[in-house]
């Protein structure tokens, strides 16, 4: 393990923390904005896997109807227009729906920077990354993979950028992906929301 993993950890621990202080009013805001245009709880969580797949639960806005089928990506929802809210749409768009993730960065369940953690059952996506060692580290808020397709990615491409990054672990390489992560944010790119009905059918290992 390289020495740059333990001083990631704390550097991890103090930004997210300088993050919650700062962005605390942004986080109120939200929440009363969710809290009074639809029903249901204020943070969504879900189970995902982390470091050494171990299970944790996410946390993020809601940005979904209660009723939207559990462990099941977004990007394969057929109607996903019919599930998302109006200001989920606006969270998601924006990503300000991840936010809640600082929570998860504070508890020492994911990094800043990291492949994004995948649902307990993507079977197809977690053996793929076992081939480049990409699920042995503390998955990121954001990652190489995001900033390079996201949902558009097949598995093996996603997995393979995974990789990519396991390779070129290092401080440097973390604040390259941070701020390219900014300009894919405020581009949107790679945000798919809703598939077929084929595609849905084809996906393995996601219970719908």
């Amino acid at each position: 393990m390289r020495p740059y993993v333990y001083t990631k950890q704390t550097i991890d621990f103090l930004l997210a923390l300088i993050g919650m202080l700062v962005l605390w009013p942004v986080f109120l805001i939200i929440a009363i904005a969710i809290k009074t245009t639809s029903k249901g709880p204020i943070l969504f969580k879900q189970k995902r896997l982390g470091k050494n797949k171990s299970e944790f639960y996410i946390l993020k806005f809601r940005t979904m109807r209660t009723d939207t089928p559990q462990d099941m990506p977004t990007h394969l929802l057929e109607d996903p227009d019919f599930f998302i809210t109006k200001v989920g749409k606006f969270l998601r768009k924006t990503s300000l729906d991840e936010l809640p993730q600082i929570i998860n960065i504070l508890k020492g369940e994911m990094s800043i920077v990291g492949p994004r953690p995948a649902l307990w059952n993507q079977y197809d996506l977690i053996a793929e990354r076992d081939k480049y060692g990409a699920n042995d580290i503390k998955p990121g808020l954001t990652g190489w993979a995001q900033i390079n397709g996201r949902d558009e990615l097949p598995i093996e491409k996603k997995a393979s950028l995974d990789g990519e990054y396991i390779a070129s672990l290092s401080f440097k390489f973390d604040i390259k992906v941070f701020f390219m992560t900014i300009l894919s944010v405020l581009k949107s790119d790679g945000v798919k929301e809703g598939t077929t009905k084929q595609e849905v059918s084809s996906t393995k290992g996601v219970t719908l």
